[in-house]
């Protein structure tokens, strides 16, 4: 067990030096195929290189198959090949690849975003395949609150299957959603690989252990080369990494979640993530209009990013609408400002609402406070993992 992840960290340690000189060298040649953005929250015009992260997601992928006679080379020497376990690290690749080539091309041909949906349903098939092939367990513990009605575990059968397809959309999707500024989706990326690997250490010395060994084989590569993206994706950023690396990075973390067995812990350290989706929620839905960027606002003149808003007639909402602005607003979640029925509120996402709580700031800065927050969570997920998880269960699960 240790000697192949000692290999597994070298050639992470590889992937960061590759990936990081890769990146500049090919910047022109993403210019020149007119995939480039310019920076809103810039003075200048300048032509930034889009999708690089595809860059980081191939070489990721060179790596974990190059590492393959590493992770299973002793067992040819003992000439009892792991079957299952090689099935299940191909169709992790296979689903992964998928993702990363789908996500590749909605940067290129713009996806609408209802259609989105559907590219991780697609690609986390294979995944679904495999673990119905190899394991086929759909049965959940229950937890103590409930067991006098419900027993101690159910067998919710194709329930289950639905809810693992809708983590892969979620995880794809979530990432994406909670973006914008220099370095976020790819800081917040790292935070969550981090905190996964604590996660998986801690468990090595249990009966799981093959399975969160398989997950550390997956997310210490996805450290190293998403690393090196981030230091060209820093404030100011010389890149963009496009929905191709949130939809590759969200699978890869339900490729460890739902292969690794811990799907309930993954989710756990996407709080941030699972509350930004909530709170956009009513403007992703048309129950309150929607503008086509809920970027923050970039002012020139300050050099600070403030809130971005959306302006209304409130008694065009539908009852719902009207709702939800109502209990956001009781929960001080919106800025309300009315006149002769005309409604200005800031847009509906966690980078709007730091702004609206601590006032405008540096773009470098909001970064950094959304990552501190997105640290700050992960610390939450651990307390609820395990001091939390006996009032609930017998055993941690």
């Amino acid at each position: 067990m240790i000697f192949p992840l000692i290999i597994n960290i070298l050639i992470s340690f590889l992937a960061y030096f590759v990936t990081q000189r890769t990146i500049p060298r090919l910047k022109s040649k993403f210019i020149k195929a007119n995939l480039f953005g310019i920076d809103m929250s810039k003075t200048t015009s300048d032509k930034i290189p889009e999708s690089l992260g595809v860059v980081s997601g191939f070489i990721f992928l060179v790596v974990l198959v190059l590492f393959i006679p590493v992770a299973f080379g002793h067992s040819l020497l003992e000439k009892t090949f792991p079957y299952d376990e090689y099935v299940k690290y191909i169709v992790a690749l296979l689903s992964i690849s998928c993702m990363l080539l789908l996500g590749f091309a909605d940067d290129v041909l713009d996806v609408p975003w209802r259609q989105k949906l559907l590219l991780p349903t697609i690609a986390s098939l294979p995944l679904l395949m495999v673990y119905y092939v190899s394991f086929n367990t759909t049965t959940i513990i229950v937890p103590k609150p409930f067991r006098e009605w419900l027993g101690t575990s159910v067998d919710i059968g194709i329930i289950y299957y639905i809810y693992m397809g809708m983590l892969a959309v979620f995880c794809t999707n979530a990432i994406n959603i909670l973006a914008g500024v220099n370095g976020l989706e790819v800081g917040q990326s790292i935070v969550i690989a981090i905190s996964i690997v604590v996660f998986n250490v801690v468990e090595l010395t249990g009966p799981l252990w093959k399975a969160h060994q398989f997950s550390l084989y997956f997310m210490l590569p996805y450290i190293g080369t998403s690393m090196a993206l981030l230091k060209h994706n820093w404030y100011p950023a010389s890149v963009f990494v496009g929905d191709t690396f949130c939809y590759f990075s969200g699978m890869t973390f339900a490729v460890v979640g739902i292969l690794g067995h811990f799907s309930k812990t993954t989710l756990l350290f996407f709080i941030p993530q699972v509350f930004n989706f909530l709170y956009s929620l009513p403007q992703l839905l048309k129950f309150v209009p929607c503008p086509r960027h809920r970027l923050p606002k970039f002012n020139s003149r300050s050099d600070r990013m403030e809130c971005s808003t959306t302006v209304f007639k409130y008694a065009e909402l539908s009852p719902l609408g009207k709702f939800t602005l109502n209990l956001f607003r009781v929960l001080k979640l919106i800025r309300w400002e009315e006149k002769d029925g005309v409604v200005v509120t800031n847009n509906f996402t966690l980078i709007n609402l730091v702004l609206l709580y601590l006032g405008p700031m540096h773009e470098a800065k909001l970064t950094t406070v959304l990552l501190a927050v997105q640290v700050f969570c992960t610390f939450l997920a651990f307390l609820v993992r395990y001091p939390f998880a006996s009032v609930f269960y017998d055993i941690q699960s």
